[in-house]
Formats: C-alpha cells, structure tokens, sequence
C-alpha cells in the first residue's frame, strides 16, 4: 500500500499516516458559516481537503472513508443578515427569514464547490449526514456541557456557561501559546462573570426573537467551538484520524475544540492529525473589500474563469504555503489545461502514474504533481495525463472546451463564427461556396471543429486547436 505522509501542525512535522482504522479512514474539515456566498479564500480549504479525500479514496477505497464538513447556521452574523432583510420588507418571522437564508446560502455552497469539482462529503460513501448542521445538533451540545460542568472544566454565570480554561494543562499546545502571554495580551472581551480572561463561551443566553433552544442554564444558543466538538463526536466518535481547516482557524477555534474534546473524553485522542492551510492573497494584497481585490467563487465563475482554471491555480502552491491568486497564473492556467483537454482525442485515462500518487502521497505536494503532469504530456502519455488530472479532480470540471479558452480566443471563434454564417447566406445567393469551403477549412486545420445546420454555426475547439493559425482568418 502506498505510504502516505502528512504535516501535522500539532507535533508541527511530518508524519506516516497510519488510521486508526483502516476499513474507515475518518476526517472531518471545518465548514462555512451560512451568512454570504464563498470567497475565494473559502474556497482554498475545500480544494486541499477535497484533494486528500480522494487521496485516501484511492489508497483506501471509497467505501472506507468518512469525510464529514458541517454547515454552521446558527450565528450572529446570519441573524444580522435575516434582521436586514425584515427591515428591508422581507415577509416572515424572523426565524423563517433565518432559515431562508441559510438553506439559501448552502444552496449556493454546493453551487460553487461543485463547479470546482469538490466531491460531497460522504460517510463511507453515504452523504445523507456527512454535512451536520449546528441546530441538528443542540442536544448533543447541550449534553456535552453539562459533562464539563460536572467534570469542572466549565461554570454556569448569568446564563451563560465558560469553558475553564486553566483546568486543561494543555491549552495552547496546538498553536504554540503560552496561557500566560495569552492573557498579557488578550483582546478578547473581559466579562464580570468570567474567572479568567482566556475562558470561553460553551453557552449563551437568547432573547426571545433570535433563535435559542431551552436548556439547565435558560433560554440560549451554543457558542461556536462547542458546535464542532458535538458534532464530530456523534459523527467520528471520541477518536479520528485527521482534522482540517484553514490557518485562520488554529486559533482560536482549533485550540478551544481540543480542550473541549479531550476533557469531555480524557481517555480519547479527539483528532490524531491536524492539517491546516495557509491564507489566500490577491495580487500580493490581503483580499479586502476596501482594496477592490475582493470576489466570490460566483464572482469568477460569471467572469467565465471556470472552477477547473481556479482548482488549477490553488495547486500551484502547497497547501502550506501563502497563495496568491494573480491575472496572469489565471490566465497560464487555462492555456495549460486547454492545452492538455485538446490532447485527449480518443483516448481513456489508464492507471495512475506513481510519481503523481507519490506527490500527493507527500503531504498533498501539488506542485510536484504538476510538474509531473507536465512531463506527461511531453513525452505523450495521453492515458497517464488523463489519469492523474483525474485524481486530481480535474478531468471533469469543465465539459465545454470553450471555458478554457483565452477571451480573445472565444471572442475571435465568434467572430469567424459570424464570418462563416455570412458568407454561406451570401453562397446561397451566388451558388458560389468557394469561399465557404476556403473559410471552413481554414478553419478545420486550426484545429476546430465546425458544426453547421440550417438554424446556426458552431465552432468549437478540437483536440488538434491552435489559436494562432487564426490570425488573419476573417
């Protein structure tokens, strides 16, 4: 079986992965909050643990890997969207305008994660609960509080119920902090009714309009990091293998879930490795909406730069590393995959090629992948290529070959496209179609390939398309 090594941020090196089960290889990710629709930086975690679910698909097999990725849909950033849209004039009561918007917002999740060619996640190929949502779980989260309170790792004060932090010696192991320097230089709110400053919230009182649930401690709504404990216990069980998400997330989030996790089941690991990646920059910039650098996956996607070329341009950096998105790797992006998609002619994708298995084998290595793919189609191993664009989720993300063109190169084909339709209604007056023919072949020999009917002209990129031998065509 191939050996597979993966960075584990906790013990902060690389390391062979072995699960603790190998009939049922479980991860859990991190999901979105359902307030808005993706930004590009959303979409980098989705890709990088996308790629380690086939990845284990492949060594493992399908049916035994557990992929869970929750949907968190209660939180204030949602109550303040759905508050918006009732005072704007939205009909309903504020827990339908609520409810609207988050099956709204995870309607357009899917969207856009499919386009990128994200797989659903699954339980051992079941996806019917491999995307938990927080209110699906109150109870459970309810039942995990009242364990730490009686263990003593968590209080009851004003309605609200805190996790103690001082009573988990290990807090801060996972992101390298020290409590004390925590607490020096905390930015985190100070409440009357909290012992220490670095406590946090497991639990907190509602009113009676936004949503809240009844519990020992009042009418409330859990805080954000209990979500995640709940939900991937019930699903994974007090032990897994892998646990992901973004950089931004190792702290705080992280770092609360294992102290929650561990001392609610102090004879379990919780998650064995954690794996996280690095943040998304735009042209060299933080992505802000101030600097105008900021877009959705839906942005681009109505942009025509399709989810293949944006799948393609994450993979150009590892997973580890600061990416930046720029115009021009976009644009070398859908030369190299158009490229490689008009290579494929007849052919079907044959095995995988090792050295492409032996990359994303070494901590997800894309790059190294890549290069592999590369060598590939220089020396025409067309089933190899196919093979490893395959695994690596991009053989089928883009059906029409026109998404991956230059701009100029569509608009240009819709141009001679106009070219072509004016000269056969000019040809059916004269009975002259010599110049039809001359159009049409020229045409053919670019490598496109023409679809005429009564109605319309089409001209599509084939397998042998070179842009260049359109020039001077008119």
């Amino acid at each position: 079986m191939v050996e597979i090594n993966l960075h584990n941020s906790r013990t902060r090196k690389k390391e062979p992965f072995a699960p603790i089960d190998a009939s049922d290889v479980r991860i859990y990710v991190c999901g979105p909050t359902v307030y808005d629709r993706a930004h590009l930086g959303n979409a980098r975690p989705v890709v990088v643990f996308d790629l380690l679910y086939r990845l284990m698909r492949h060594v493992y097999g399908e049916e035994h890997v557990t992929y869970v990725r929750n949907f968190t849909d209660v939180d204030d950033r949602i109550n303040a969207t759905a508050l918006a849209r009732r005072e704007a004039g939205a009909e309903g009561s504020l827990e339908e305008l609520i409810a609207e918007r988050s099956e709204e917002t995870i309607r357009w999740y899917h969207e856009d994660m499919d386009a990128l060619g994200a797989l659903r996640p699954a339980i051992k190929g079941d996806q019917s609960r491999a995307e938990p949502r927080a209110t699906q779980y109150i109870g459970q989260m309810i039942e995990m509080i009242e364990g730490l309170i009686a263990s003593g790792h968590a209080y009851a004060a004003e309605g609200h119920v805190l996790f103690s932090v001082e009573s988990y010696e290990d807090y801060g192991a996972l992101s390298g902090r020290l409590v004390e320097d925590m607490i020096a230089g905390a930015r985190v709110e100070v409440a009357p009714y909290k012992r220490n400053p670095m406590d946090f919230v497991l639990w907190k009182p509602s009113t009676d309009e936004l949503p809240g649930w009844d519990s020992p401690w009042g009418r409330g709504r859990p805080g954000w990091h209990i979500e995640c404990s709940a939900m991937s216990y019930e699903l994974l069980g007090e032990s897994f293998d892998i646990h992901g998400g973004g950089i931004d997330l190792q702290f705080p989030h992280h770092e609360n879930e294992i102290a929650q996790s561990c001392c609610a089941h102090p004879k379990a690991d919780f998650a064995r490795v954690w794996m996280h990646n690095e943040m998304l920059q735009v042209e060299g910039k933080k992505m802000s909406k101030s600097l105008g650098n900021f877009f959705t996956v839906r942005d681009l996607l109505d942009q025509a730069v399709s989810g293949e070329v944006m799948r393609y341009v994450f993979m150009l950096t590892h997973y580890r590393s600061p990416m930046d998105w720029t115009e021009k790797k976009r644009n070398d992006a859908q030369k190299e995959l158009g490229k490689w998609h008009r290579m494929k002619g007849d052919n079907q994708p044959g095995e995988v090629p090792q050295e492409i298995l032996a990359a994303l084998a070494d901590d997800l290595n894309t790059p190294r992948a890549i290069t592999e793919l590369r060598r590939l189609a220089d020396i025409g191993d067309i089933p190899g290529l196919l093979a490893g664009l395959e695994l690596l989720g991009l053989k089928t993300v883009s059906s029409d070959m026109l998404d991956l063109l230059q701009a100029a190169d569509r608009e240009k084909l819709g141009e001679l496209a106009e070219s072509l339709a004016a000269a056969r209604a000019a040809a059916m007056e004269s009975k002259d179609f010599s110049k039809v023919d001359e159009l049409k072949n020229a045409l053919i020999a670019a490598g496109v390939e023409v679809r005429m009917s009564k109605a319309e002209i089409e001209l599509l990129p084939g397998p042998g398309f070179d842009a260049a031998k359109l020039e001077g065509l008119e």
